[in-house]
């Protein structure tokens, strides 16, 4: 099972903000400290501050030093700098684990709080081993004809998108995980009908859970004023303030991780806007059981057999209403 821990990548970032706070409360430039620690490079500090390497108990030692950190402090920094650089303490906690996936289990490790959403895919956290092998399969098909050869083996993806997803029945201190999922995600280009109709039965059961809670938003639905949202993405909330909230921005080939404040807040407006747009949770419970009852009874098509014939006509947004066109 996943450790409540943050991963040591988040532990990086809060050091790094800590580290540069004191330096702008002491009133020193990155050149001074440079100076006055006799380090070779600028760089150094700068990928410290960012989070970007492993930190040295030494070095950090010396910059609290220079900083004239208080005990407490000094002793919880160090503390965090261990942690920090323990990567491989921190994987053992886990069955299996790949490149890829890692830095996803590494924000979700610890989070208090999770909100995501996905145009076209059922997030990780909520894919039945079927529904992912045919994700993961398809994305190595590309990686093969682009002749990279570091693509991980689709078996390994799977079990270790399956070791992350232990953090939703964590206990006692489960994340509170609400996802805007898109129909699409679960139409006939997702895979065959019977991958389909374990994937929705899954999403049944999770939607039951306390900390889960799930919204569908139908295809035809109006976001705002006409909005499109562009990507997938997700932010991470920690139960420690002082560790930075944390956007990831998934591409289909590439991710994006940011903590600048402005676009964080610009991906909060958006998944407020899409949740206001989507079913509520029990409209979405009540979607996803029809479905799965049409999908055991019938062998026909999945976009037939996925279109409830008394989905909610209409959802309010704000303070208007929203017209579905079914």
């Amino acid at each position: 099972m996943p450790p409540a821990a943050p991963g040591p990548i988040l532990r990086r970032r809060r050091l790094g903000t800590e580290l540069r706070r004191l330096r702008e409360l002491t009133g020193f430039t990155g050149d001074q400290v440079i100076e006055r620690i006799g380090w070779a490079s600028a760089s150094k500090l700068s990928r410290l501050e960012n989070g970007r390497s492993r930190p040295d108990p030494d070095d950090v030692a010396v910059l609290l030093t220079l900083y004239g950190a208080a005990d407490e402090l000094r002793e919880e920094l160090l503390g965090i700098t261990l942690e920090a650089g323990d990567m491989r303490g921190w994987l053992r906690n886990f069955p299996v684990m790949t490149q890829q996936q890692r830095a996803f289990a590494e924000l979700e490790a610890g989070c208090a709080e999770i909100s995501e959403y996905n145009p076209v895919l059922v997030p990780g956290l909520l894919q039945t081993p079927g529904y992912a092998r045919h994700r993961i399969s398809s994305a190595s098909r590309v990686a093969e004809q682009a002749g990279d050869p570091d693509a991980e083996d689709p078996e390994t993806e799977v079990r270790a998108r399956q070791a992350r997803q232990a953090l939703l029945t964590r206990s006692p201190d489960a994340p509170r995980y609400t996802v805007v999922l898109e129909e699409a995600a679960l139409g006939r280009r997702a895979g065959p009908r019977e991958v389909l109709h374990e994937q929705i039965g899954h999403l049944c059961e999770l939607a039951m859970l306390p900390n889960v809670t799930l919204h569908l938003l139908l295809r035809d639905t109006r976001v705002g004023d006409w909005y499109l949202p562009p990507t997938a993405f997700s932010v991470y909330r920690f139960a420690d303030p002082l560790d930075p909230e944390t956007l990831a921005i998934e591409g289909g080939f590439t991710d994006v991780m940011s903590t600048e404040a402005n676009t964080l807040n610009r991906y909060k407006v958006v998944f407020e806007w899409l949740r206001s747009a989507a079913l509520s949770a029990s409209d979405t419970l009540s979607w996803l059981i029809e479905a799965t009852g049409r999908l055991t009874e019938t062998a026909v098509e999945p976009t037939a057999a996925l279109r409830p014939a008394t989905a909610p006509t209409q959802r309010r947004h704000g303070s208007g209403r929203l017209t579905t066109e079914r």
